[in-house]
């Protein structure tokens, strides 16, 4: 008997490239097809069939405080009321930029766009602009969204899609891009003694969270920041995944470096579409209308995003106890499946910090992508079918992360962990 979802996917594959408008959504490397979502609420997620799914994808990371959060909720509502956009300046704005420098130990000023591939595109041509320099350095199997110039052995979808690039980026857009492996400082130095006074930035997420989770090791960061004070180029901390999600200032605040420029994504607005890139006064003061970097958007600053956002902050900064709650949880969780792998004699490892997480379906221990590149997707397509039938709604890819929010309980992250076991233990492939 065809499903609904199964029904909705024909349907949607009439009109929709691959059925999809994302290809992180289609499920076609885990062989089943994208569950189609009818609402949400807390750590849940129901389907047009009406199952009912533990959800550890949370929208790809902003879902911190859950689905449907009361304050969150109430704020949007309030703001549709009021009207939907504008195209003008709104006080809620302001708020949000506010909300942001107070608690990102190193922005001072924040220009708000409607991505983080837009923020992303934002920071760099900033980061361009202020130094005179055209060459970045970014990191093999790291995820900068999808402008031209960052499509070059980028992570998430593409590396579960086996895709190196993308047709249609000429090769002129990527001759500034440098290439360096995560975890790898020599690889830097080497860039920064051949071509130092052409190198803009160094971009890199302080936590890989695009070839499943890759922690940096000791020093890595500290490094960084450190090469680029030497030459003269900015250090761009990509936090769209970790931005407010590994403490109240992200990832910066928890590693304790600080970046030249942060980009910020959907966790800002709680999962609505938006996005934002900040720093230093000085460089972002080059832009337009202050300076000459050319950066615009009828849709920026949006003011039901913005009260979204606003929400957001304004709980988590009022509630800090909730990153304790998180890690407590995470690490729980985390070492529990740990174990549960280890006890099924399967030489898999978990990589986790706080709240974020993944069990890659390798012998290996993971620090860069081409130790992630070595993971089993297979396996890791039968683990995750399974999961999804026993209603835990996990990434469809084997290099994404595992999120969990505030709303998850002890309960359900148990019911998962028997799951898990259940499918380790008795050896079942579906």
């Amino acid at each position: 008997m065809t499903t609904r979802c199964e029904q909705l996917f024909e349907e949607a594959g009439q009109y929709l490239p691959g059925g999809v408008n994302s290809p992180v959504r289609a499920f076609g490397s885990i062989g089943d097809i994208p569950r189609f979502i009818a609402r949400a609420d807390a750590a849940y997620l129901w389907d047009e069939d009406g199952r009912r799914y533990i959800d550890y994808v949370g929208s790809w990371g902003p879902m911190l405080l859950g689905h449907n959060h009361p304050d969150i909720l109430k704020s949007v509502t309030e703001a549709c009321a009021r009207g939907l956009s504008y195209g003008a300046s709104t006080k809620i704005e302001t708020d949000l930029a506010r909300q942001i420098c107070e608690m990102a130990p190193s922005v001072e000023m924040v220009r708000m766009v409607n991505s983080g591939t837009e923020a992303v595109m934002s920071a760099i041509r900033v980061a361009r602009g202020y130094t005179h320099r055209d060459k970045i350095i970014k990191f093999t199997g790291c995820y900068h969204g999808h402008s031209d110039s960052m499509l070059v052995k980028a992570g998430s979808g593409m590396l579960t899609h086996a895709v190196p690039g993308s047709a249609g980026v000429p090769k002129g857009c990527t001759q500034d891009t440098l290439l360096a492996e995560y975890n790898d400082t020599d690889s830097v130095e080497a860039h920064f003694q051949r071509e130092g006074k052409q190198i803009a930035a160094v971009i890199v997420e302080p936590v890989a969270a695009n070839m499943g989770v890759v922690l940096p090791e000791p020093g890595f960061l500290e490094n960084l920041r450190s090469l680029c004070t030497a030459y003269g180029a900015l250090l761009i901390f990509d936090e769209v995944i970790t931005g407010f999600r590994l403490s109240p200032g992200g990832a910066q605040q928890a590693f304790g470096v600080s970046p030249d420029l942060t980009t910020f994504g959907k966790i800002i607005g709680a999962g609505m579409p938006v996005g934002a890139y900040g720093g230093k006064r000085s460089i972002m003061e080059v832009v337009s209308p202050l300076g000459d970097v050319y950066q615009a958007g009828t849709l920026s600053g949006n003011p039901v995003a913005m009260a979204a956002g606003s929400a957001m902050l304004g709980f988590i900064k009022s509630q800090p106890y909730i990153y304790d709650t998180l890690a407590q949880n995470g690490d729980y969780f985390f070492t529990e499946l740990q174990n549960i792998v280890q006890r099924a004699g399967l030489p898999y490892p978990v990589c986790h910090t706080g709240s974020l997480g993944c069990l890659f379906f390798t012998g290996q221990k993971v620090t860069d992508y081409e130790s992630a590149k070595t993971s089993d997707i297979q396996a890791y397509a039968s683990y995750c079918r399974y999961m999804l039938s026993h209603g835990i709604y996990l990434a469809p890819a084997q290099f994404e992360a595992m999120f969990l929010s505030a709303a998850h309980t002890r309960e359900q992250l148990d019911e998962t962990l028997e799951i898990a076991e259940s499918y380790f233990k008795n050896g079942q492939m579906i």
